[in-house]
C-alpha cells in the first residue's frame, strides 16, 4: 500500500499536485480491533488538534481493508452510515455483494460466488460426483458453504459430508472433523478456510494417517506458503483450487528490501518484521529490555540478504489487490479533482469540492472509476462494487529440493463468453500422491452398460444401486438414469445392452411341427380321396346305391377341402392366406355338415315313408336334398363376403403373449363375422345331430343315422375341446391347435361315417347285396 501511494505521489499525470498520505491500523484478524481502528480513523483521536466537527466530513474520507470478511461486516457497517466507502483487497464473501446491507463497500477480489461457479465448473470436468466440504465457521465460510451447495445442486453432484471449524477449533473438534473424514466415502474434500484453520486441520490429517484425500482449496490459503512445512507438504502436495490472479509489480521487491528501522523510526510494523526475520530487539523498540527475550539489533542487518516469503514478489495476488485498490481511489480522487463545474454529476451539474473532500462525492466517482493498470489490467467496479472476477487454477506441486511450487494450470475469466471462461491444462497437474491419474470420487459405483440407477432409499442421488434393465429396455451407456425401451419391432439382447430384431414365429413349413400338420393334412385328403376312388369302383353296389352315392361323393369332396384348408393355415400369412384359411375353413365344412344333414333328413323321412299312406319322400328327392345342401352353403358364403368385403382377415404382428417374439398371425378383422362364420358351422352342426339322434333306433341293418350321431358327437367334441385349447395357447401352437382340431374333426367324420360301408364294400362283399340290406331281422 506505501509503495503504491508513493508510486501516485510521483507520478505528476495521476493527482497533479495532490500529495496522498495514508494510516495503517493492524485489525489483528478480530472484530474488536478492526472496529476499534475504524473508530480511530473516523474521529482522528491521536491527533492534538483537529478541525474535524460532527457537523464537518471526517478526516479521513475512504479506508482501504479488511481482509477478512467478518471485520469488512463489522467496519462496513458502521461507516455505511457516513457513506465513506470501504475498499477491501480479500474480504470475498458473497454477502458483501448485497447493497442493500453494504452500499459503500468495494472490493479488488472477486466474490466468492464466481470462485463457487468456478469451483463447480473443475469438479463437473473432472466428474466427482461425491464430495465433502470442510468450512469455516464464518460469514465467509458459511457463504462460500451455501453458494456451493446452491449452484451444485443444478449438477449430479452430492455433498457427502459439511463440517465447520475454525482458528479457535479445540482439538476435540478437530478430531471430530477428522473422523467424518476418516469414515467417508468421498476422495475430494474442499476446503473454505483461512490459513491458521487450514493448517490445524492438515496436522490432524497427517496424525491420523489420512493421506488419500484430494484437497480443493479455496483463494484464501492456495497460495500461502506458510502452509508448506514437512509436517503439511504429505498432506498439501497436488492440492488444485482458484487463486488471484497473479501480477508483476515492477521495483516492488527494491522497495521492500530497503526497508531499515533507521529509515522508519518508531515504526510498529518495521520492527515486529525485524523480530520476525532477523531474531532481534531494535534498539529504541518500546518494550523493556528486560522483558525482552530477544537481542539488541546490529543495525547491519539487511534485507537484501534474506529470501522468504516477504521478499518473494513471485506470487503477488493479494498485494496486487491492495495496489489495485489504492489506484482505483487516487483514479476517483483525480477525477473529481478534475471536474469542471456545469459538467459535473451532481446538483445544477456541480462538481465535488476539490479543496474539501466529502466522502458521498469521492463514493460517487469510485462507483465509476475505470482505468488501466500499467500491465494492461482493466480495473472497474459493477453495481455491486465487485470487480470483473477472475482466476487462476493453481496446482500445489513439490519441487526438487521441497519447497512448495504453485503452479498455474488454467485460468477462469467471468468476462469471457460461455464455454470459454474455463481453460485447464491437465497435462501439467500432478495429482495427491504425486499421481498421473485424476481421483476418483464416487458415492456408488459406475454403474454398466446394461443397467440403470437406483437410488438408495433415504440417500442422495449419488448413491445408487445398479440395477438391470427390464426386458425389452436397453441401456448403451454408463452410469444411464433411466433404461431405453426398444422399438415396437425390436427386443433386447441377454446383456441388455442393444436392441436386436425380435424372434419372429409363426407356423411354418419348415418346422417340424408345420410338416407333420401338412402330411397329415395330404393323408387325409389322399385317403378321402381313396374312400372316393373305392364308391366310385362299386358305384353300382347296393350299399353304395342306398346310401345316396351323389350326396356321399359331394360329402367326399367337402372332406378333402377340409383337409386340404389347413395347409392355407401353415407358412407366413398374408393378405391372400389370411382372406382363404378361413373362408374356404367356413365354406367347406358347411358344405361337409350340409351334406350330413340331407343325407340325416334322407334317412329319416325314408323310415316315415314306409308307414302306411305316407307321401313324404316326394318332398326329399334328389333335387331336394341338392337344394337343401345349395341353401345352406349359400348363407355361409353370404356371410364370407361381406366378412371379406366389411372387415377381412388381415395379417398382424401380436407380441401380447411373448414380447420377445413377433408372432405372425391371422387377425380376424370382424369379431362379429367371425363368430356368425364359426356359429353357423355350429348350428348347422346342431341341427344334424338332433335329426341324427332322433333316427339312431330306426330298425335298418346299417343304420346310417347311428354313424352320422357318433361322427357328430365327434365333431362336436373336438370343437368344444378345441375353444379352452385356443385361447390358452400362444404363439403358433395357436394354429397348430386350429389344424388339429380341423383334421381331427375331419378324420371323425371320415371315419364314422366312411368305415363302416368301405369295410363292407372291401372285406364283407357277400353282405353287399340287395338280400342283406333288405333284411331287418340281421344283427344291426
Amino acid at each position: 500500500m506505501i509503495f503504491a501511494i508513493e508510486e501516485i505521489n510521483r507520478n505528476p499525470k495521476l493527482l497533479p499536485n495532490v500529495t496522498l498520505g495514508y494510516k495503517i491500523f493492524d485489525s489483528c484478524h478480530t472484530h474488536s480491533d478492526s472496529l476499534k481502528g475504524t473508530l480511530k480513523l473516523l474521529n482522528e483521536e491521536d491527533e492534538t488538534e483537529s478541525s474535524y466537527t460532527c457537523a464537518g466530513p471526517p478526516p479521513v474520507p475512504i479506508i482501504v481493508g479488511d481482509a477478512a470478511s467478518s471485520q469488512s461486516i463489522a467496519a462496513s457497517r458502521l461507516l455505511a452510515p457516513f457513506d465513506i466507502g470501504l475498499v477491501s483487497y480479500a474480504s470475498s464473501c458473497t454477502c458483501l455483494s448485497d447493497k442493500r446491507k453494504f452500499p459503500t463497500f468495494f472490493r479488488t477480489i472477486p466474490s466468492d460466488g464466481v470462485q463457487v461457479k468456478a469451483l463447480v465448473k473443475l469438479v463437473q470436468r473432472f466428474k466427482w460426483i461425491w464430495v465433502g466440504i470442510v468450512t469455516e465457521d464464518s460469514e465467509y465460510g458459511r457463504f462460500a458453504m451455501i453458494s456451493f451447495i446452491e449452484e451444485v445442486s443444478k449438477f449430479e453432484t452430492c455433498i457427502a459430508f459439511i463440517e465447520f471449524m475454525s482458528p479457535e477449533s479445540t482439538r476435540i473438534k478437530l478430531l471430530g472433523v477428522i473422523e467424518t473424514i476418516k469414515n467417508s466415502s468421498a476422495k475430494v474434500v474442499i476446503i473454505f478456510s483461512l490459513e491458521h484453520a487450514t493448517k490445524s486441520l492438515a496436522i490432524e490429517l497427517r496424525r491420523h494417517n489420512i493421506t488419500d484425500i484430494q484437497l480443493i482449496a479455496s483463494e484464501a490459503w492456495i497460495t500461502s506458503v506458510r502452509l508448506w512445512t514437512k509436517e503439511t507438504q504429505e498432506i498439501f502436495s497436488g492440492t488444485i483450487g482458484f487463486g488471484i490472479r497473479r501480477a508483476e509489480i515492477p521495483r516492488l521487491r527494491e522497495f521492500l528490501v530497503k526497508l531499515h528501522p533507521s529509515r522508519t523510526p518508531d515504526n510498529p510494523f518495521v520492527e515486529e518484521l525485524w523480530r520476525d526475520v532477523f531474531g532481534c530487539r531494535v534498539a529504541n523498540q518500546s518494550l523493556e529490555k528486560e522483558t525482552s527475550p530477544y537481542k539488541p539489533c546490529t543495525g547491519l542487518e539487511s534485507l537484501e540478504t534474506i529470501q522468504n516469503a516477504y521478499t518473494d514478489v513471485s506470487q503477488l495476488r493479494i498485494s496486487h489487490n491492495v495496489y489495485k485498490a489504492v489506484y482505483a481511489i487516487a483514479h476517483a480522487l483525480h477525477n473529481l479533482k478534475s471536474c469542471e463545474n456545469g459538467k459535473g454529476p451532481f446538483i445544477n451539474k456541480t462538481c465535488g469540492q476539490g479543496s474539501r473532500i466529502l466522502p458521498w462525492q469521492l463514493l460517487h466517482y469510485l462507483k465509476e472509476v475505470r482505468f488501466t493498470t500499467q500491465f494492461g489490467e482493466e480495473v472497474s467496479f459493477d453495481k455491486n462494487g465487485d470487480p470483473v472476477a477472475s482466476y487462476d487454477v493453481i496446482n500445489c506441486q513439490q519441487g526438487d529440493d521441497g519447497s512448495v511450487q504453485f503452479v498455474n494450470v488454467g485460468y477462469y475469466d467471468a468476462a469471457l463468453p460461455e464455454g470459454e471462461e474455463f481453460v485447464l491444462n491437465e497435462s501439467r497437474i500432478v495429482w495427491h500422491g504425486s499421481q498421473n491419474r485424476v481421483p476418483i470420487s464416487i458415492c456408488s459405483g459406475i454403474c454398466p452398460v446394461g443397467t440403470r440407477k437406483g437410488a438408495r432409499k433415504g440417500q442422495p442421488i449419488c448413491c445408487f444401486d445398479c440395477l438391470p434393465c427390464s426386458e425389452g429396455e436397453i441401456s448403451n451407456q454408463t452410469d444411464s438414469a433411466e433404461c431405453t425401451k426398444c422399438p415396437r419391432d425390436y427386443w433386447s439382447n441377454n446383456a441388455r445392452n442393444q436392441c436386436i430384431p425380435k424372434e419372429i414365429e409363426f407356423l411354418s413349413f419348415h418346422d417340424t411341427m408345420g410338416i407333420s400338420l401338412a402330411a397329415i393334412s395330404l393323408f387325409g385328403a389322399g385317403i378321402t380321396g381313396v374312400v372316393a376312388a373305392v364308391f366310385l369302383y362299386f358305384l353300382n353296389t347296393p350299399i353304395v346305391r342306398a346310401n345316396n352315392s351323389e350326396l356321399s361323393f359331394l360329402l367326399l369332396i367337402s372332406l378333402i377341402l377340409c383337409f386340404l384348408c389347413s395347409i392355407a393355415f401353415i407358412g407366413q400369412p398374408t393378405p391372400w392366406s389370411c382372406m382363404v384359411r378361413h373362408t374356404v375353413f367356413g365354406v367347406s365344412f358347411v358344405l361337409c355338415i350340409s351334406c350330413i344333414l340331407s343325407k340325416t333328413l334322407v334317412v329319416l323321412m325314408a323310415f316315415k315313408a314306409t308307414l302306411p299312406a305316407s307321401n313324404v319322400m316326394k318332398w326329399f328327392g334328389p333335387k331336394q336334398q341338392r337344394l337343401i345342401v345349395f341353401l345352406c352353403t349359400l348363407i355361409q358364403i353370404i356371410i364370407c363376403v361381406i366378412w371379406l368385403v366389411t372387415s377381412p382377415p388381415l395379417p398382424s404382428k401380436n407380441t401380447k403373449y411373448q414380447s420377445a417374439k413377433i408372432i405372425l398371425e391371422c387377425d380376424v378383422g370382424s369379431t362379429v363375422a367371425f363368430c356368425c362364420v364359426f356359429g353357423y358351422i355350429g348350428l348347422l352342426g346342431g341341427i344334424c345331430l338332433l335329426l341324427a339322434f332322433l333316427a339312431r333306433a330306426l330298425p335298418d341293418k346299417y343304420n346310417e343315422a347311428k354313424f352320422i350321431t357318433f361322427s357328430m358327437l365327434i365333431f362336436f367334441a373336438v370343437w368344444v375341446t378345441f375353444i379352452p385349447a385356443y385361447m390358452s395357447t400362444p404363439g403358433k401352437y395357436t394354429v397348430a391347435v386350429e389344424i388339429f382340431a380341423i383334421l381331427a374333426s375331419s378324420f371323425g367324420l371320415l371315419s364314422f361315417i366312411f368305415a363302416p360301408k368301405c369295410y363292407i364294400v372291401l372285406l364283407r362283399p357277400q353282405e353287399n347285396t340287395r338280400k342283406q340290406m333288405t333284411n331287418r331281422t340281421g344283427k344291426l
